[in-house]
């Protein structure tokens, strides 16, 4: 019973996370996400292509997904599946639903496994999993990003400092194995991105407000 339960909760935590919010959103505004901006399903791109309302929704939905995989659907899946769970299998419940969720949102499949990067729905399961850990990032996040202005290169940095992060605030070797393969894949899913900071191509976030006449600047 026990694989049962890993694979119903894995199954289960990949179509919560598979769920395109972003995708939606822009379709209740008749605009398809994909083909504006940088074509990518993400609260970045939607916050630049369609406001700062649409873009704050789906950030926290996105974030949502990870959040309610893992303290939510874990255990209760966990509880139906192994009653008498211990400590460490409980752990690989939560961490299996983490990472499921995340891999649903980078890879869904209504989108034919195209999805965003994981950002924001690895921060949901973060928060749940590794909280201090989260902090430390997002303090890393915010000092790049107000120093740069690249979303996108801090979020690789936050990315790169996580395990480490982990490893400092005395997790488990589980958790750092974990977020060290979270790390990866976040930066993975960056490739556009990296090869447009080395070309000197990739967009900033702009501060200013915009004159009546200003084109609005493609998201990262």
């Amino acid at each position: 019973m026990p694989i049962l339960g890993y694979i119903v909760t894995a199954l289960a935590a990949y179509l919560l996370g598979s769920i395109p919010t972003g995708f939606v959103v822009a379709r209740a505004r008749g605009v398809d996400i994909r083909t504006v901006g940088s074509g990518n399903i993400g609260a970045t791109n939607v916050f630049r292509s369609l406001g700062t309302p649409a873009g704050v929704f789906v950030l926290l939905a996105d974030a949502a997904k990870g959040l309610v995989a893992v303290e939510v659907l874990a255990p209760l899946l966990g509880s139906c599946f192994y009653p008498v769970a211990g400590p460490l299998a409980r752990e690989w419940f939560r961490v299996v639903a983490g990472i499921c969720a995340i891999l649903g949102h980078n890879y869904t499949c209504w989108l034919h496994f195209r999805g965003g990067k994981g950002i924001a729905t690895s921060a949901g399961a973060l928060l749940a999993l590794v909280p201090w850990s989260l902090l430390i990032i997002l303090a890393v996040w915010v000092i790049v990003f107000l120093v740069t202005r690249y979303v996108s290169l801090a979020s690789m940095l936050a990315a790169f400092v996580l395990p480490f992060a982990t490893w400092l605030t005395g997790r488990s070797l589980v958790l750092i194995s974990v977020t060290a393969g979270m790390a990866v894949l976040a930066i993975y899913k960056h490739k556009p991105n990296i090869r447009r900071l080395l070309n000197g191509t990739e967009n900033r976030i702009s501060f200013r407000k915009k004159a009546a006449g200003d084109r609005p600047a493609l998201p990262a």
